[in-house]
């Protein structure tokens, strides 16, 4: 029998149906492009906007050095989930060295950000518990509240009078946001979101993906720099953004560190952090602890392109950070966007449903500390040449 003529497996009905609807949006709004598989590969000069890695720590030589040691000494270590550890593993070393950086208690290392944030919601809430969303707050975040079979309530962006709002007809729960977002590349009214937290006895959780490494001294985040750590109860984040590696971590009280691990299904069920990625880390937090002149460099050349980009005529509100991105305005026109950058090397990340809402799509650009004012420049040259193929000459400026 050819293959053309074997039978398949049985795909669920509705399965068939979200793979046809997902082909079609690919032939109707992204005009048979594949947005993520078909673009060019950029060229040795090309200026790549993609990665997260904020502080271009990814190819330092300590960090590389480090995990190499640690891969001759120890290989991949026990693949075991971490519950299984010995206190004195290299794992919890590391993370008191982090709670100390955060001015945490206690910390607890996951495998991803996104494991930290569904188990921390999930350990954090009872069923039917009402958790405060920022709209805007990152996906983990919604699918702890899943996880956790809580009461969803998102508030309005960045609105600290919809929150409480909602706390009011709610009733009070947690309160969960992001310190920088994601995508629009703005801050969270951090201080504000304190004062309805203590005024309603809500814990809050804050998720410094975006901001550790990159704000506060030493780069130890919003929270930090705003005087706060003693009035935000929870701090999660990503470790594969200016850490530049692959993991999560939990910032808590030592009671509740001490209880996560046991209790949350993404901690039990999965491996533990491999022993050169927490060598490579701990590599990494020496090299951001003294990173101040990357840092002045990434805002540096934020505040130049985020300024160019704004007297071209792009709308890249509210991003007052090192997130940037132009909107198209529909899905239809990402295709277009994109290939008027890529076309001149300039390589920004697509942003469509689910990662954004569907009516606003985003090319992002991610600025990073090896930025050169000569590239930034190049960066500018290409948008404005963009512009013309992109959106309509008859407009001066092109909103959200």
């Amino acid at each position: 029998m050819t293959d053309a003529a074997r039978p398949g497996p049985i795909e669920p009905t509705h399965l068939t149906g979200r793979i046809e609807a997902g082909h079609e949006r690919m032939r109707s709004r992204w005009h048979g492009m594949h947005l993520f598989r078909d673009r060019p590969r950029p060229a040795a000069d090309a200026i790549c906007l993609l990665s997260n890695d904020y502080l271009a720590l990814s190819r330092h030589p300590d960090i590389i050095r480090a995990q190499i040691t640690s891969l001759r000494e120890q290989g991949s270590g026990t693949l075991m989930s971490a519950v299984y550890l010995r206190a004195d593993d290299a794992q919890f070393v590391f993370a008191d060295v982090m709670a100390d950086y955060l001015g945490s208690e206690a910390v607890v290392l996951c495998q991803s950000g996104m494991a930290a944030n569904i188990g921390l919601v999930q350990v954090l809430v009872a069923a039917d518990t009402p958790v405060h969303l920022d709209l805007r707050s990152h996906a983990s975040l919604w699918q702890g509240v899943v996880a956790a079979r809580a009461h969803c309530r998102p508030f309005r962006h960045n609105e600290p009078d919809d929150l409480e709002a909602g706390i009011a007809h709610y009733g009070p729960g947690l309160i969960a946001v992001d310190s920088l977002y994601s995508v629009e590349g703005d801050l969270c009214p951090l201080a504000d979101l304190v004062e309805i937290a203590d005024r309603h006895g809500c814990p809050l959780l804050v998720d410094e993906s975006h901001a550790l490494g990159v704000l506060g001294p030493q780069g130890r985040g919003l929270t930090v720099a705003l005087g706060l750590t003693d009035r935000v109860a929870f701090r999660t984040a990503s470790l594969s953004k200016a850490f530049a590696g692959r993991a999560g971590l939990v910032a808590a009280s030592r009671r509740c560190a001490d209880f996560f691990p046991f209790y949350s299904l993404q901690a039990i069920f999965s491996s533990a952090v491999l022993p050169y990625e927490v060598a490579g880390l701990a590599a990494a937090l020496e090299v951001i602890r003294g990173a101040d002149l990357r840092r002045r460099n990434l805002h540096r050349q934020a505040a130049c392109l985020r300024e160019g980009l704004t007297d071209l005529g792009y709308d890249i509100a509210p991003s007052c950070t090192q997130i940037i991105s132009l909107r198209p305005g529909s899905e239809s026109g990402m295709p277009r966007l994109q290939s008027a950058f890529d076309r001149r090397g300039v390589f920004g990340a697509p942003f469509v449903a689910p990662a954004t809402p569907e009516d606003d799509p985003a090319l992002r650009f991610s600025v990073h500390a090896d930025l050169t004012d000569q590239q930034v420049a190049a960066i500018l040259e290409a948008a404005a040449e963009a512009r013309t193929d992109v959106f309509p000459r008859s407009r001066a400026r092109w909103a959200r």
